[in-house]
């Protein structure tokens, strides 16, 4: 049986009076009485009361906010000729400045509403921010064709393994970050459900930075996709197709326990999945869309659509990796963004909820998502920073009195900080981009020197730290 809309968690929302709006057009506006107050766009452009619009500019920038925060701001006196200013009237401001702003996009809903965006300024500064980072130069970090190659590999590597633990716990995965870490970076074989959610979305990351990315969109790539996230974690017949009515698909929130939301019907899923590829591949744009903006729509329209049985919420945020490495946004790679967003999971799904149901208004979503790839680029500046300023002194320390590599003085630096840290060749090699043989090499010396010790677990053979390290960083 489908459920309705009655069945599903509803923002809350106030009732707006047509007294509210008369009184809300008067706020915002210089109006005289003689232009129909319908046409919002004309009376927009006869000026905005600059007092009242820096009052409205609060609840839509630097945070986009919903009427569940703007009821409890507290509004000044005497803002409306001494008659009685609601928080009712005040959203009814807010809403008309929204939608003057409203731009079209091409995700509709089943009922055939478009849902709409405008950019306000923090999000114009945070887009200029990733056209200089993302798209260009961050912290240093020059273009992959400009930088070492082994020495780019090695940071991307570690940015797709931390991406793809994140995205995998949003959407379930019960292991800690730390073993899920170190079972990628061994090789081993995953154990359970979770562990291969992490490694399918870990390989899936791989194929996007390697090959996904030099190709367009389409529905079998899409399949594809679908298939390398999911492969070990749904039952084969769920896979290579979209959903069903049948599969009788929602989504409920795991941090108030209802259902937030139930997919569109398949016809339409199949009426609309090729208006989102045909996007995803830039055909039949109406106007410019800035890159990032567009990432993110994709990301929500799939979420949005939901086109698989699961695993569409991973399949969200590898198209939105995908289309941004398309576009040359290389360094996205380095950027987890999936671990600032699940640092925030119940901002994440009230982004889609109140995007869907507080007038198809896409800012939330949009707003959320530029915000987190902000945090998430400062969190790597941030990383770095110390990471520099703690390799300055320990690598002229180590490099002169033991000849030792830059792989090998970040090794002995992991295995310092904790006594039941361990190395493998096999992670060696993978954390390191290096080769077999580079890496026995590295190993082997560290070993002469008396700072590493092999213990055989199983057919496994590991490599620990000895006491000797202590002496290094103290």
């Amino acid at each position: 049986m489908r459920l309705d809309k009655n069945d599903i968690y509803q923002i809350e929302k106030p009732l707006i009076t047509e007294l509210d709006r008369e009184e809300a057009f008067d706020y915002v506006f210089n109006y005289d009485g003689k232009t129909d107050n319908t046409d919002t766009q004309n009376i927009f452009l006869s000026g905005v009361k600059p007092a009242n619009q820096n009052l409205v500019n609060e609840v839509n920038t630097p945070i986009y906010l919903p009427w569940k925060k703007v009821k409890h701001k507290k509004l000044p006196d005497g803002l409306c000729d001494n008659r009685v200013f609601t928080h009712e009237v005040f959203w009814a401001v807010v809403k008309i400045t929204r939608n003057s702003k409203a731009q079209k996009s091409p995700i509709k809903t089943e009922t055939g509403e478009f849902f709409t965006w405008g950019l306000f300024p923090e999000q114009e500064r945070i887009l200029h921010s990733l056209d200089i980072t993302v798209g260009g130069n961050l912290i240093g970090f020059e273009a992959p064709q400009k930088k070492a190659e082994k020495e780019k590999n090695t940071v991307v590597l570690n940015g797709i393994i931390e991406e793809a633990i994140a995205t995998s716990q949003l959407e379930g995965a019960s292991t800690t970050r730390a073993v899920a870490k170190k079972f990628l970076q061994e090789g081993r074989k995953p154990k359970n459900k979770s562990e291969h959610m992490i490694l399918n979305s870990y390989l899936a990351m791989k194929k996007i930075e390697e090959e996904y990315k030099n190709k367009e969109l389409s529905l079998e790539l899409l399949f594809e996709m679908h298939s390398v996230i999911t492969q070990n974690t749904i039952n084969a017949d769920e896979i290579h197709r979209l959903r069903k009515d049948t599969d009788e698909i929602v989504i409920e929130s795991d941090t108030i326990g209802e259902i937030i939301y139930i997919p569109p019907s398949e016809s339409f899923l199949a009426s609309e999945i090729q208006n989102l590829i045909d996007f995803a591949n830039n055909k039949n744009d109406e106007y410019f869309i800035h890159p990032v903006i567009k990432a993110v729509m994709i990301h929500f329209w799939i979420g949005y659509l939901h086109p698989f049985t699961d695993g569409n919420g991973r399949l969200a945020r590898l198209l939105f990796f995908w289309y941004l490495l398309k576009h040359n946004y290389w360094a996205v790679s380095y950027l987890p963004i999936s671990t600032v967003i699940k640092k925030a999971p119940a901002q994440y799904w009230q982004a889609y909820v109140y995007s869907e149901q507080d007038d198809c208004d896409l800012n939330y979503f949009i707003d959320f998502h530029l915000r987190k790839i902000q945090e998430s680029i400062d969190n790597f500046k941030s990383y770095i920073e110390t990471k520099s300023q703690e390799n300055k002194t320990i690598n002229k320390s180590l490099k002169q009195t033991y000849a030792f590599n830059d792989r090998q003085i970040q090794l002995l630096k992991y295995l310092s900080k904790d006594e039941n840290h361990r190395t493998s060749l096999t992670a060696h090699v993978n954390v390191y981009q290096v080769t077999k043989a580079t890496g026995i090499k590295d190993l082997k010396a560290l070993e002469q020197e008396g700072f590493l010790e092999t213990t055989k677990e199983g057919k496994f053979l590991y490599y620990y730290g000895t006491t000797k390290i202590e002496s290094l960083f103290n």
